[in-house]
């Protein structure tokens, strides 16, 4: 070999060493929940609780199984937003959601979520799913955007309709929301000088692009004792009602967060595993 020929084997050999490899294929039939941050991973097990032990959400819960049971069986459906209280379970509702069209039909519906820093490639994404022989869910858990952010929600709005990059026909989005129109509104809305209503339907136009818009409320004292109620007896817990109230009082809050952290407190004290 020339003395050339090797410097030329030696600048070769060295680009290929300083190139990054190619990136893996993503497997979108193989696991049941990815998660995309930028790329995919796939997750082998969706962790979900039992339908039944969501307590106090019933009308939610009819409608989202029912919108997720209809993409996972390739009909029309709705994109979610479950706006409002926190810790009433609307992201285990969609876990749960899944996982229960999971077992209808192993391998129609899988969950992507998004994080929320994310959101700048969906087009990316979309354009992977677009391909699938496939149902997908695409949660994007507990969004909001920041005061001055004009972007983010023009860009969703357009991903949700009326855009050419809009998510394909086997994709929905599912978002949660501790606010009905995500973004932040303020009371200095109604003194727009010029007109007041623009900038409040600004506001609310991303909300609006969501077929289904389901809220979730305060829990009740009820709800509380009957969610406890229902995992106790699920993992074979004993428990008192004195002392669930007080576990609510000290953490100064009734949720179903709340009650699964005090069924954890059980659990712990019992020895046993959840």
């Amino acid at each position: 070999m020339s003395e050339k020929a090797k410097i030329l084997t030696r600048i070769a050999e060295a680009l290929e060493r300083l190139a990054p490899p190619a990136p893996e294929q993503t497997d979108w039939l193989g696991a049941p929940a990815y998660v995309w941050d930028g790329a995919a991973r796939p997750v082998t097990r969706l962790q979900a609780p039992e339908l039944g032990l969501l307590k106090g959400i019933d009308g939610q819960k009819q409608a989202v199984v029912g919108n997720v049971a209809r993409l996972a069986a390739g009909h029309a459906a709705h994109d979610m937003l479950l706006w409002g209280s926190r810790g009433m379970g609307k992201s285990a509702l969609l876990r749960a959601a899944v996982l229960a069209a999971q077992n209808e039909g192993a391998g129609r519906i899988a969950l992507v979520q998004v994080a929320p820093e994310a959101l700048s490639s969906l087009a990316a994404l979309f354009g992977q799913l677009a391909a699938q022989p496939r149902s997908f869910l695409v949660f994007i858990d507990d969004l909001g955007f920041e005061e001055n952010d004009s972007a983010g929600p023009r860009a969703l709005r357009s991903w949700l309709e009326g855009g050419i990059e809009a998510r394909p026909a086997n994709v929905r989005i599912a978002v949660t929301s501790n606010r009905r129109a995500i973004v932040p509104r303020h009371l200095a809305e109604q003194d727009d000088p010029i007109n007041p209503r623009d900038a409040v339907d600004d506001r609310l136009a991303l909300a609006d692009r969501f077929g289904l818009s389901i809220g979730f409320h305060n829990c009740s004292q009820d709800d509380y004792l009957a969610i406890i109620a229902g995992y106790c007896a699920e993992f074979g817990l004993e428990w008192t009602e004195g002392e669930a109230l007080e576990w609510s009082k000290r953490r100064g809050a009734r949720s179903g967060r709340v009650a699964w952290q005090f069924v954890t407190e059980l659990a712990g004290r019992a020895g046993k595993s959840l």
